[in-house]
């Protein structure tokens, strides 16, 4: 169905209106039907794009509409009406505009993956490229399944990763409050006893006192100095240079690095199979995984995979010269090749490496609570004995 405009005059009065119809003629036909006397007509033009509404548009919000999207196409619901549905039934305000903006571009002879690429921020290049893979090979409803599944898995896998940051940045966080109370509200008590004439404080001792008068007089360097760091590191990581260097950096911590890396390795395998299996061509695959990997060095270990194939070479070969992919994803990738199902195969090793994720995850945690638990024992610690000492040593000498 496309709206189509018109006007009329009725008792010397120029009226206008909408009315929905498949064609020009078909809406010329049911407006004589109902005695409408029409001046002009015309296919109503899509109301250009508004950013009104500022709720924020996340991976769960797109699932669901991709799952209700898939089930009308299924059902046989025509486009149009299927994203109306979704647009006037969206509990957010910005994405029922997004959705409708949409549907406003094909009303006016555009086709679905071209109006969903005026909207980036939402609809990504690989989404937008399954789109199009189904409009093409006419299985939209199966592609958008598939999108929802592998929106559904990476959205899982994130999950886990921030799941396994939460606890130790908790315990640092408690650690860092504890210590700053103390320093602030219970040491000067102790300065107080401690600052007759003569008398000559412990080394421990002394340090702490010289932690807290830091953190009693220069507290806005304790305040404004992790702000800066944070502002400066946006800004370094926002530059090619220093978004590489951080990201191989990451690489390389002890724990973390592995795990970064599983992470990376179980997104790339996924995407690439998704695509892959709806019919994305092996180099714009590719060049979708790079874009989407998140990670520098993964980006550049897959360009240069890129060149390679294009070169004539097979994908298990380049890959296998780069750092960042294990043995093991190597030689299932090339059996994958020889036997023709790289697709299954890239999915295969995607869900070993969920597995594996969340083996890591459970070890990082596994690894960090103990250590945490004996970093703020030993700062509570060693507080506690240093302001101890002085009242020992006044016992000796009593």
């Amino acid at each position: 169905m496309t709206t189509y405009t018109y006007k009329t005059t009725v008792n010397g009065r120029t009226t206008k209106g909408e009315i929905d119809a498949e064609t020009e003629e078909g809406a010329l036909a049911k407006l004589k039907q109902k005695k409408i006397n029409v001046d002009s007509l015309k296919k109503k033009q899509p109301r250009p794009f508004s950013s009104e509404g500022k709720e924020k548009i996340d991976e769960r919000d797109i699932v669901i509409f991709t799952r209700q999207f898939s089930t009308m196409i299924d059902a046989g619901l025509p486009l149009v009406q299927c994203l109306d549905i979704l647009g006037k039934q969206s509990d957010k305000k910005s994405f029922s505009i997004i959705i409708l903006d949409v549907k406003s571009n094909i009303e006016v002879g555009g086709n679905l993956s071209d109006s969903m690429r005026k909207h980036p921020k939402v609809f990504d290049s690989l989404y937008c490229n399954l789109v199009e893979a189904g409009e093409v090979g006419g299985i939209l409803d199966i592609i958008l399944q598939r999108l929802a599944a592998y929106i559904e898995k990476a959205l899982a896998l994130k999950k886990k990763v921030k799941s396994a940051m939460v606890y130790p940045g908790a315990i640092v966080s408690i650690a860092f409050l504890v210590v700053a109370f103390l320093m602030v509200f219970v040491i000067p008590t102790f300065a107080e006893m401690f600052s007759g004439p003569g008398m000559e404080l412990p080394l421990p001792t002394a340090i702490v006192m010289g932690v807290s008068n830091f953190f009693r007089e220069q507290w806005y360097f304790i305040i404004g100095g992790p702000i800066a760091f944070f502002f400066l590191f946006k800004k370094v990581y926002a530059t090619e240079k220093g978004r590489v260097e951080v990201d191989r950096f990451a690489l390389k911590i002890p724990v973390v690095g592995i795990l970064i890396r599983k992470v990376s390795v179980a997104k790339f395998t996924r995407t690439l199979g998704t695509l892959l299996s709806s019919g994305v061509p092996l180099i714009e695959g590719m060049d979708i995984c790079a874009r989407t990997s998140g990670n520098k060095i993964m980006e550049f270990a897959i360009l240069n995979t890129i060149e390679s194939i294009k070169e004539g070479e097979t994908i298990a070969a380049p890959l296998g010269r780069e750092s960042v992919f294990p043995p093991m994803v190597i030689q299932m990738i090339d059996v994958g090749e020889s036997s023709g199902s790289l697709d299954n195969m890239l999915m295969k090793i995607a869900d070993f490496y969920d597995e594996e994720v969340d083996t890591a995850v459970d070890a990082l945690t596994a690894l960090l609570e103990p250590m945490l638990m004996v970093f703020l024992g030993v700062i509570v610690g060693f507080i506690v004995v240093a302001m101890y000492l002085p009242i020992f040593k006044m016992g000796e000498t009593i």
